[in-house]
């Protein structure tokens, strides 16, 4: 019994692995879906072209699955992009993560867009800036700069703004990420000159992979939240709001 328990006691102890984390990303046109465990993409896939619905979005995370050889039993953690974006796609992401995750009592991380959208981007020491078209000639916007290994906010408040007034509160130099490039792009170029690096699409796309990335993290801080809590983050509120409230977009808390 004691040389028994002398084995046990030198054995290597079996390493605990991240939970295998399914996160969702649909605020814009082409949604995507990703399993993760940490830092690790187990896989990836992207659905249909076009504006997101349950139909293709539910098939793309069942084939995902299936790739994976696990069932949705095994996943242990949500993510989801909460916003900015498509109106339509952050309800039909968030709708899909609640029908997915209520009761399982699997942990939730609610991601932003913009953020998400901020490690596409190339890592170095100019800031980030993250854009995504939010038409009307404006865009959704945020700025972000690494600090040691976390990417995080600072410089450009996140919000809705025009090109001419983005370009404005640019910093010297800079990275404009993300589709909103084709609105704002000249403006900021002509205020910037050689400061300025742009990331179009496809690399300058929003990713489930990202929002994953994210989610773990927020879960490793204890920042997760119920999944009965999931609200999209809009920015601009829709025109019946502006018509009711006479207000363009959303107050800081959503």
């Amino acid at each position: 019994m004691a040389a028994r328990r002398r084995a046990l006691a030198a054995s290597p102890r079996r390493a605990v692995l991240p939970p295998l984390l399914l996160a969702i990303e649909t605020s814009g046109a082409l949604p995507s879906v990703a399993l993760l465990r940490g830092a690790t993409l187990v896989a990836e896939r992207r659905s249909a072209p076009g504006r997101p619905g349950s139909e293709p979005l539910l098939p793309a995370i069942d084939a995902l699955l299936r790739r994976a050889g696990c069932a949705l039993g095994a996943v242990e953690a949500f993510a989801v992009a909460v916003g900015p974006g498509s109106f339509t796609g952050l309800r039909v992401g968030i709708a899909t993560l609640k029908g997915l995750a209520f009761g399982s009592g699997a942990p939730v991380a609610a991601v932003g867009t913009l953020a998400a959208l901020a490690l596409r981007a190339p890592r170095g020491r100019d800031p980030i800036v993250a854009v995504l078209d939010a038409r009307r000639d404006e865009v959704y916007a945020a700025g972000f700069s690494w600090q040691g290994n976390a990417l995080e906010p600072a410089g450009l408040p996140e919000g809705l703004y025009g090109a001419a007034e983005l370009a404005a509160r640019l910093s010297l130099r800079c990275v404009l990420v993300g589709d909103g490039v084709a609105v704002c792009g000249a403006a900021a170029r002509e205020a910037l000159g050689r400061g300025l690096r742009v990331v179009p699409p496809p690399r300058g796309r929003p990713r489930a992979r990202e929002v994953g990335l994210l989610g773990a993290e927020i879960l490793r801080r204890g920042a997760g939240i119920d999944v009965a809590d999931l609200v999209p983050r809009y920015l601009r509120r829709a025109e019946a709001e502006v018509r009711r409230t006479g207000l363009a977009t959303e107050s800081a808390g959503g």
